[in-house]
């Protein structure tokens, strides 16, 4: 079953606008399917598979002529050198139209700011987002959409149960990605490094204590989540402390891109399982981060997300600018509303001196309506507002 992807106009619209487009993503975001249905024009070769890239790699330059109009260049980030001559090859012929797709960021993103600055595109694909599951799966819950995540594999009528899909995910990343992003010589302990990384979701990073559990050194930990960065499979949010004292927490938070691998990694199981886990409230939340994220991604904007918190507990857990406006917007798993979930956007006005209509309470309720201190929002309807 093929799902319509919401990032789709905004490929064709990028595809009009620069000769070449990079689609990055992790693997099995759905780029190849989205590039191969959306684009059917263009020819498709995979720098994945080795007589290919030996082409590639030996004759770059007829490899490409074999592309008169352009092509789709899946996994570009094996053949960088490549770059140089589609450099060359777009300023001569701007007929040409090449789509490249990657999943692996920081390879690529080296080889395009020094080859290909103006000439590129950039978008992200992730796993599904809210509303791509809920055509489909209109009665996906929260909780359930939090646990099974957001991989097409897994919505794309596949029997394969999730425990099995994001343990063959992972051992293939570990065994594949993780060794040609970084020599690791010790795969277990990336393994172990991933799963620590997962029970700190939602929590300022101290790298020096996940160093110390990981048992290697705090550079060490740095090189490895820039891997997972990479990778596409978590990102830091930085915190918010324009204006505020020292009192405020400067270490970002990490988030995954997809809660169906975190609760993998957490050993959580059902749906059910979750909602019982301590981990609960910190997956709820990155699960409704990230639909803010994908949301702004399938646009083609960057999101500008912070989080606050101070040394007292106090936070708000996203903070998003828009048009040099910012809105503040707590997430809580309760599907009972009560006044103390504002307490955390209370002392944000009081310290920023916000305007009341820019804050946002999201839960797992149904109540819906504005008060004194901003405004409450279901889930549901907070993924079309915000």
């Amino acid at each position: 079953m093929l799902i319509e992807r919401q990032i789709k106009q905004t490929l064709l619209n990028f595809r009009e606008w620069f000769p070449i487009v990079y689609l990055g993503g992790p693997r099995q975001s759905g780029k190849t399917t989205l590039l191969r249905n959306l684009l059917p024009e263009l020819p498709y070769a995979s720098l994945e598979d080795a007589d290919t890239r030996r082409r590639a790699e030996e004759d770059p330059r007829r490899f490409l002529n074999g592309f008169p109009k352009g092509a789709i260049l899946d996994e570009a980030q094996r053949t960088p050198h490549l770059f140089n001559y589609l450099q060359g090859l777009v300023d001569t012929d701007r007929s040409k139209r090449f789509v490249l797709s990657g999943s692996q960021n920081f390879l690529l993103m080296e080889s395009i700011t020094q080859s290909l600055a103006g000439r590129v595109g950039v978008l992200q694909l992730m796993p599904l987002a809210w509303p791509e599951i809920n055509r489909s799966h209109p009665d996906t819950t929260l909780e359930q959409l939090a646990w099974k995540g957001g991989y097409p594999t897994l919505y794309s009528g596949s029997s394969i149960p999730p425990e099995v899909f994001f343990d063959s995910y992972i051992q293939t990343y570990l065994e594949r990605d993780v060794r040609m992003l970084k020599n690791v010589g010790d795969i277990s302990s990336f393994g172990k490094f991933m799963r620590l990384c997962a029970g700190r979701v939602g929590q300022p990073l101290n790298m020096t204590s996940l160093a110390n559990d990981t048992g290697v050194a705090t550079n060490t930990v740095k090189a490895w989540i820039a891997v997972l960065e990479a990778s596409y499979l978590v990102f830091k949010l930085p915190p918010y402390f324009e204006n505020f004292n020292k009192r405020i927490i400067k270490s970002p938070k990490l988030y995954f891109f997809d809660t169906g691998l975190l609760c993998n990694l957490l050993g959580i199981t059902s749906s059910q399982q979750l909602e019982n886990h301590y981990f609960f409230g910190n997956i709820i939340e990155n699960a409704l981060v990230v639909e803010l994220f994908k949301k702004r991604l399938n646009v083609g904007k960057r999101p500008k997300f912070w989080f606050w918190q101070d040394q007292q507990g106090n936070e708000v857990d996203l903070i998003i600018e828009e048009e040099g406006t910012l809105s503040a917007i707590e997430f809580k798993s309760s599907q009972t509303y009560n006044t103390r979930l504002w307490d955390g956007l209370k002392r944000w006005n009081t310290l920023n001196k916000a305007t009341t209509n820019r804050n946002y309470l999201v839960y797992a309720g149904n109540q819906e309506g504005e008060i004194e201190t901003g405004m409450l929002l279901p889930w549901e309807k907070a993924m079309d507002v915000l």
